[in-house]
């Protein structure tokens, strides 16, 4: 019997988009709101202390914070290769430089990455949404990524 578990995160994240052809382009922050679901089988085992549990979310909280929020939550995020990139490295603030245009898009890609690399055996990262405002946000389902 495979049970599906979602825990979600917030965290407050600024970024620009190099080169976009709209407001976004400029340095500016979002509230944001992330939905992690994993799959997998309840530990049957009753001398386990997590028997029941497809996984601790404690556990998954953990892996979630250091691979993400830890990393993201009040940073500026930037494509190291923006023009942004060269004015901001000489401000004293949380930056982190992507290989990528920093859109919800390509923040799912990598946290996809990122979440599922530190999972136990048996436990399936099976999808990830991410609000970037309060109406508008991204999906990634595994299913579509295999």
């Amino acid at each position: 019997m495979k049970i599906r578990l979602t825990k979600e995160f917030c965290f407050e994240m600024s970024h620009a988009l190099d080169n976009y052809d709209g407001l976004c382009r400029n340095i500016h922050g979002h509230s944001y709101k992330l939905m992690v679901t994993i799959k997998g089988e309840p530990i049957q085992d009753r001398d386990n202390p997590k028997c029941g549990m497809v996984m601790d979310f404690g556990d998954l909280k953990r892996i979630v914070e250091s691979q993400i929020i830890d990393k993201y939550d009040h940073a500026l995020v930037l494509n190291r290769n923006s023009s942004f990139a060269q004015f901001a490295k000489d401000i004293e603030t949380k930056m982190v430089l992507s290989d990528y245009q920093p859109t919800c898009e390509n923040f799912l890609a990598d946290f996809a990455q990122r979440i599922s690399d530190k999972l136990p055996q048996g436990i399936e990262l099976v999808s990830l949404r991410l609000h970037e405002t309060a109406t508008s946000f991204a999906e990634w389902f595994a299913k579509d990524n295999e």
